[in-house]
């Protein structure tokens, strides 16, 4: 970037400076634009093996400077390093399977002997049902089987990624590693919050071979933003954030494909046959994790009346061990929420439904940034921490008597990315991936399982298209149909 002009990013948890990262103007995203088309006339024609190469190579070099993203990701996040590490574990994998797929990744042959369209013919059936056809029909018939058709994917063209922050490493490879995979360029536009993890990508694919300009960070304004959403030189954009903002940028986006991973509200029937303490355990580290600012977190927990009061009993106690606390801080589970913007709002909302007759089991307080674990019971699908995503530490639990009735509540509301179901019966958990219109069912474990070649995304408000690298790549291409005559 030609600009000078750099903005100081600063922890949530203390406020203390972490880093600079140069601030985008007019002519710098401009010139990230023409860079970006530049260099997708060189990626779409490096051969997969090159391309699988560099992702390999960028897997590499991360492997190497780990401890150097865990600690940027826990600084400006303010994800505890347990979590940071773990990021970086899966940024790793992310970038050898997109390797891997890159290699991989094929079209199809189509079939076109399907129909005869012009050529008629007659068959005559003997006494032993055999078919005869005239000899005058079956060059006809041989000459329709003399075509191939041939579905072939194509990189579509530059992809503007827009990331979110509370997960600045591996949420923007689930963007920009599929694209490198099938040939494409990428205008990374990072998280306000959280650029410098995006900025130490972008070092690690340079030194990876990546050819110049083929990747782009620009750490712009949101009006800059949505200039390069309504530019049509863009072939795609592809964001991960509220459902307000990527409903608003699938309005403004004009003939572009879009690519949306939103919000929820995760929901978790617990069943009266569900091993008890594992249901626990995954319970509170899933509403928990990363103080709860995870799309696919756990925030409604529905439990059978039969184990209800045992269930709760366990849960208070696990939710109360965890560590609250400085992020940097070897062995602290809970850090803080990203600014004191979001703390107000998750606490307003927490004192709403006190307010309205829910009752709070445990937590419920806050210091600054630092939101204590919070359990609230007696809630309504009507109150905002049932119907909104809370988008931090606090989770609602509640009793049901029937099955049928927990599913509809579960899967009531305007998101479906991904709900948890605790049991040992089938016949439930078919049901519930036929009634429940989630983009992921976990059995037996939470909302926030996810496997990154996984198919994910999400159903209503929650979003459109889906990410898990060979699906990302599938929504970063285009069919071209080749048929060869050959008769």
């Amino acid at each position: 970037m030609n600009n000078i002009n750099s903005e100081t990013i600063w922890s949530p948890f203390d406020g203390s400076p972490v880093g600079l990262m140069p601030i985008a103007d007019e002519k710098d995203v401009e010139a990230a634009t023409v860079a970006s088309i530049e260099a997708f006339g060189v990626m779409k024609a490096l051969p997969r093996f090159v391309r699988a190469d560099i992702l390999d190579r960028a897997a590499q070099i991360i492997k190497r400077r780990r401890a150097e993203f865990a600690s940027t990701i826990a600084s400006e996040a303010g994800k505890p390093l347990f979590d940071a590490r773990g990021e970086v574990s899966r940024a790793i994998f992310n970038l050898t399977n997109a390797a891997a797929e890159a290699r991989r990744f094929v079209g199809e042959e189509v079939p076109l002997d399907v129909d005869g369209g012009v050529h008629e013919y007659q068959v005559t059936g003997t006494d032993g049902h055999r078919i005869e056809i005239e000899k005058a029909q079956l060059q006809e018939l041989k000459a329709s089987r003399q075509r191939v058709g041939i579905a072939r994917r194509f990189p579509i063209g530059p992809i503007l990624a827009i990331a979110p922050f509370n997960f600045p490493l591996n949420l923007v490879l689930h963007k920009v590693a599929p694209a490198i995979a099938v040939g494409n360029s990428v205008v990374l536009k990072p998280a306000p919050q959280t650029p410098l993890t995006s900025a130490l990508l972008l070092q690690v694919f340079e030194e990876a071979g990546l050819p110049q300009g083929a990747l782009q960070v620009v750490h712009c304004s949101v009006a800059l933003a949505e200039k390069m959403v309504r530019d049509d030189r863009f072939a795609m954009v592809t964001f991960t954030g509220s459902a307000k903002v990527g409903w608003h940028i699938k309005s403004i986006s004009g003939r572009k494909k879009v690519a949306l991973e939103l919000g929820g509200n995760g929901a978790v029937i617990v069943c009266d046959d569900a091993d008890v303490d594992l249901a626990v355990a995954r319970c509170a580290r899933g509403g928990l994790v990363y103080a709860g600012q995870y799309c696919i977190g756990v925030q409604r927990i529905l439990v059978a009346r039969e184990i209800y009061d045992v269930f709760c009993e366990k849960l208070i106690a696990k939710v109360k061990s965890f560590n609250v606390g400085d992020p940097l801080v070897e062995g602290v589970d809970v850090g803080p929420v990203i600014n004191e913007e979001a703390a107000k709002r998750i606490s307003a909302w927490t004192e709403e439904a006190l307010s309205t007759g829910a009752k709070l089991l445990c937590g419920g307080t806050r210091s600054g940034t630092l939101v204590q674990p919070t359990l609230l019971s007696n809630t309504t699908p009507s109150m905002k921490v049932e119907c909104e995503e809370v988008f931090g530490p606090v989770m609602t639990v509640n009793p049901f008597d029937n099955f049928d009735d927990a599913l509809n509540r579960a899967a009531s509301g305007n998101y479906g990315l991904q709900g948890g179901l605790f049991t040992n019966n089938l016949r439930r958990a078919f049901q519930s991936i036929e009634e429940w219109d989630v983009g992921g069912l976990i059995v037996n474990d939470v909302p926030i399982f996810r496997i990154d070649n996984m198919p994910f995304g999400g159903w209503k408000q929650s979003g459109l298209g889906r990410e898990g690298t060979r699906y990302a790549m599938e929504e970063m291409t285009a069919i071209k149909h080749l048929v060869l005559n050959y008769s």
